[in-house]
């Protein structure tokens, strides 16, 4: 099997680093890639949006499989394109991808097939919004978020209403987020804990992932900006086996059922971030692809063929796949640039990648870099992310800050909170998975 992965980041690291470990995989590509994706694959300078650069080159490699990593090739229509030209992918249509490409098209969804989600209100017009977030009857903490794709940064948690109606103006007015503000979604906050629930599915037959937990603030102790994602755990204590079970009854098959019924069969990763309230599970939002980080400690753990599930996908028989995870935890601290999620330098020299990776147990990603020469250099927000994993969940955090401390670039900055939320928040009831 010949595979093309789309993408240039850490996901994008962790999808062909499992590919390659396919029994059938021949070769695997990534366009554009990043450097340390280069280190065992083979790297085109094809941008992830490049449609026709995209085809042409899997049609040049005669690929069997393309795997596409980022959300905005696939808003876009990528896998249209290439089932049009009867190349296989992994990854929703563009109509399907609306879950994710929309956040007005998911909650118009969500309230058509009474999947759990907060309260909202839409908004086309800023001074109507910061109005009502001015009035008596907006209640804060509240949410507001960008309609459209904006890298995980569209989404603020205001105070008061300073705070909310500086959202609005930013999304809105100052466009920081492009054409994703031409409409913002206001609403309620909800408490509880949050969980990332990741299945593969063929449009009909749904197959879960391990569940994990992303930490999205760029500080510790859940502070600072929303930024792309600062880490991640998983293990098997996230859901125990009744929540998971209704989160497929009350969420994850609605979804699937609802878009086969509206026209739009979802094929591909769905991910639903969720909030675990007294209530129970609530959706804050959908992805139509893996997460990132979640993507570097869900994938480690997974026993079975990786290519061969992405195949089952794709071919509609994923019935007929059985998929073994292992039962330890896995930690990914990120690395970041200094300065992120704002400005940030490139280009600063990476030392210590050899020596973190001396551990069997540690796995580092790379998500921005590149080759300078002899050098390994710094090229985006998001640098590394240090992976381990350890039969509980206090041993991956250990080994991957042991990895974290062998490695350094000029200006790094990271979180060393990690997984601490899952220590301190206890075991949920464990058993079988569903």
């Amino acid at each position: 099997m010949r595979v093309l992965v789309i993408g240039s980041g850490g996901r994008e690291h962790v999808l062909v680093w499992k590919l390659l470990q396919g029994s059938r995989v021949e070769m695997v590509l990534c366009a554009p890639g990043n450097g340390g994706i280069a280190r065992t694959a083979r790297c085109v300078p094809v941008r992830d949006t490049d449609a026709d650069g995209i085809v042409d080159l899997a049609r040049r490699e005669r690929i069997d499989l393309v795997v596409v990593g980022p959300e905005a090739p696939l808003a876009a229509g990528l896998v249209n394109r290439l089932e049009a030209e009867g190349i296989r992918a992994l990854g929703p249509t563009r109509a399907a991808a609306q879950l994710e490409s929309s956040k007005v098209f998911s909650k118009d969804f969500m309230a058509r097939h009474g999947i759990p989600t907060a309260r909202c209100t839409i908004y086309r017009d800023p001074q109507a919004a910061t109005s009502w977030l001015r009035s008596a009857e907006a209640e804060y903490p509240i949410v507001v978020k960008a309609d459209g794709l904006a890298a995980g940064k569209g989404v603020v948690v205001a105070r008061d209403a300073g705070e909310a109606c500086d959202a609005v103006s930013r999304i809105m007015v100052e466009r920081e987020f492009g054409s994703a503000g031409n409409r913002v979604i206001v609403e309620e906050f909800l408490q509880g804990i949050e969980a990332s629930y990741i299945v593969f599915t063929d449009g009909r037959t749904v197959l879960p992932a391990v569940a994990a937990r992303d930490h999205k603030a760029a500080f510790d102790g859940d502070r600072g900006p929303n930024t792309g994602g600062m880490g991640a755990y998983s293990c098997d204590d996230i859901l125990g086996p009744a929540l998971e079970r209704e989160v497929l009854e009350k969420v994850i098959q609605p979804v699937i059922d609802g878009m086969r019924s509206e026209g739009h069969p979802f094929k591909g990763i769905l991910y639903a971030g969720l909030m675990l309230t007294e209530g129970g599970p609530r959706v804050l939002e959908f992805n139509v692809r893996m997460g990132d980080p979640e993507c570097q400690v869900i994938l480690p753990r997974l026993r079975s063929d990786f290519a061969e599930l992405c195949a089952a996908v794709c071919d509609g028989r994923l019935a007929d796949y059985k998929a073994e995870w292992s039962p330890d935890a896995a930690v990914c601290v990120v690395l970041a640039s200094g300065g992120y999620p704002g400005h940030y330098e490139r280009g600063k020299r990476i030392t210590g990648l050899d020596m973190a990776g001396e551990n069997p147990r540690v796995a580092v990603f790379h998500a921005g870099t590149r080759i300078e020469g002899d050098a390994l250099v710094t090229d985006g927000g998001r640098v590394l992310g240090v992976t381990a994993l350890d039969r509980d969940l206090a041993g991956a955090i250990m080994q991957a800050y042991e990895g974290v401390n062998k490695i350094h670039f000029e200006g790094m900055q990271y979180r060393r909170d990690i997984g601490a939320k899952g220590l301190k928040a206890g075991a949920q009831p464990s058993g079988p998975r569903p």
